[in-house]
């Protein structure tokens, strides 16, 4: 059984994101949301919230999972049997530090773990969690980005 992670703080979930989760379950038997719960990190929404947020916009998915972890990507991994991470590319910056952190896992995990590097769709290339938070601390409207019912949660947070 192929068995992939995709890791991320989903702070909120995005079509973009949304989109690497659709087509990394057709790649993969089962596709584990990983939602990082770092306490380093300042989220908008609480791990709950965003692990809620993902299991709604993946229920389609039979083989998508969704969890949360603390600590090191490469220890819940050992500890669950998956040797794959899967990782949206947006630019070439992001494919800059997505390969130092794919290089740095696969010599940490003795070569046990390997990177697969999705390249976003053309039409989420621009789109970030931060951008849309951005956006929707200042009222506008955020539906182009997000499922319908997380543009309603962003509206209600920042009222």
């Amino acid at each position: 059984m192929s068995r992939a992670i995709y890791p991320g703080s989903f702070d909120p979930v995005t079509f973009g994101h949304i989109d690497i989760i659709k087509r990394s379950s057709a790649m993969f038997d089962e596709v584990i949301v990983g939602v990082l719960n770092n306490s380093a990190k300042n989220p908008l929404f609480s791990t709950e919230e965003r692990m809620e947020m993902l299991m709604e916009t993946t229920k389609e998915f039979d083989n998508v999972k969704i969890i949360s972890f603390g600590g090191l990507l490469i220890d819940y991994m050992k500890d669950n049997d998956i040797s794959v991470i899967v990782r949206g590319l947006r630019a070439v910056t992001d494919f800059e530090y997505e390969l130092q952190i794919a290089q740095s896992n696969r010599k940490v995990s003795k070569e046990t773990i390997d990177t697969v590097f999705l390249t976003t769709s053309i039409e989420y290339a621009y789109l970030s969690s931060s951008i849309v938070r951005e956006y929707a601390s200042y009222g506008t409207d955020v539906s182009d980005f997000v499922p319908a019912f997380v543009a309603q949660r962003l509206e209600n947070r920042f009222r």
